[in-house]
């Protein structure tokens, strides 16, 4: 790649600072201006990270932006996208890509009328950890896969985000919101889902907001807060996924994947790191090492200690597969599967029958290491521990 795509980015909220913070770890993309219905928002976010604050009009105009990230709240992705592949260009969107089929495959014709590209996260998929899970399913550690178990819960988005509303209505719940991970990185190990059937429940009408500045307000909820699924994959596995936020503590583990050979640990899909353990048929669970990924090297400090972040390394991936015109990992294939996934997840809850999948996908490519190291620019820590560019 000769020369860095122009990033614009739609939407100054909560995510967009990682965005801003992290693309430039990454060869290829220049983030150069951002753009919120709020002016206020977006010309913070301009100031903290040195690009320009733009109107969403101007942005779509400027000559100098050729892939438009949007992070608008999930109910306006379809509006966003569309209005961006109509400006003429590409899209790489945040989680959920649209909250419809028939909204997915309308951007999918948009796109292939103008010639453009669309892009979805997550991305946590191509973290270190992931790779290395992908890595010993695509080498035969486990034998056949047979299936898995999924599970992320927790008690909620009000007690720690400021404006937690939009996760408790249509387009948020645990499935929409922290459901793509999972289902994406299931689609990275094991491939396309063939049918699913789920139980789901809304315990808590009501939420109090327990976090700053809205500390004693109440959100009334509109979607299912708590799901216990079960996915059948195009290959034969099974897999049962639970998500609630009405669970204060668990045991569980974040994912597992079982074969006629052993059994892999995989961590949190939510994150690129983390150590992925395996046991092989004498019941021995040790972790799998001796894989120095550049996703999976902790490059930031939490409350938790050091942690890997990534993120918008599907974004550069997307711009390097425009380049090399091929496809992106984070796809619209993949991603409008997932979505599907999902959606029919809630459907089978309403209806209490299975639901059958009408798309599909392929497995997106594996990154090993040296097309991981390529993709990043030469870096260095800052005192916060947090490597930049």
């Amino acid at each position: 790649m000769t020369q860095d795509l122009g990033v614009g980015i739609i939407g100054c909220g909560n995510i967009s600072a990682a965005y801003l913070k992290l693309a430039p770890l990454f060869r290829g993309i220049e983030v150069r201006a951002c753009a919120d219905r709020d002016p206020a928002a977006a010309r913070a976010r301009a100031a903290a990270f040195g690009v320009r604050a733009l109107s969403v009009d101007a942005l779509l105009a400027d000559e100098t932006i050729d892939i438009v990230v949007n992070l608008t709240v999930p109910d306006a992705h379809f509006a966003v996208s569309r209005q961006i592949l109509e400006a003429g260009k590409h899209v790489y969107s945040e989680k959920p890509l649209v909250l419809s089929v028939e909204e997915g495959t309308t951007l999918a014709r948009l796109a292939r009328e103008r010639g453009l590209s669309i892009g979805c996260a997550p991305d946590t998929f191509l973290g270190g950890a992931h790779q290395l899970a992908r890595k010993a399913i695509d080498d035969g550690a486990l034998g056949t896969v047979i299936g898995g178990t999924c599970h992320v819960m927790s008690h909620g988005m009000e007690h720690w985000h400021p404006n937690p509303d939009f996760f408790y209505q249509p387009g948020g719940g645990p499935i929409l919101d922290v459901g793509p991970y999972y289902i994406a990185t299931l689609i990275n190990l094991i491939g396309p889902v063939r049918r699913v059937a789920a139980l789901t429940s809304l315990p808590n009408p009501v939420r109090t907001i327990s976090s700053a500045p809205r500390r004693g307000e109440t959100i009334t909820v509109g979607t299912p807060t708590t799901i216990h699924a079960l996915l059948e994959f195009q290959g034969g596995a099974t897999v049962t996924l639970s998500a609630s936020w009405d669970v204060w503590a668990h045991r569980h583990g974040h994912l597992e994947i079982y074969g006629t050979e052993g059994a892999l640990f995989v961590p949190d899909p939510n994150f690129f790191g983390g150590t992925v353990e395996i046991a092989r048929r004498d019941g021995g669970i040790v972790p799998l090492d001796g894989w120095d990924h550049p996703f999976g090297r902790a490059n930031e400090s939490r409350g938790v200690g050091a942690t890997a972040n990534y993120r918008s390394v599907g974004l550069a991936d997307m711009a390097a597969a425009l380049a090399a015109g091929r496809e992106p990992r984070c796809s619209l294939e993949r991603a409008l599967h997932g979505v599907e996934v999902m959606l029919a997840i809630l459907r089978s809850g309403e209806t209490g029958s299975f639901v059958a999948l009408t798309t599909t996908c392929t497995r997106p490519e594996a990154i090993g290491i040296a097309e991981a190291t390529a993709l990043m620019r030469p870096i260095a820590p800052d005192r916060s521990g947090t490597q930049v560019a």
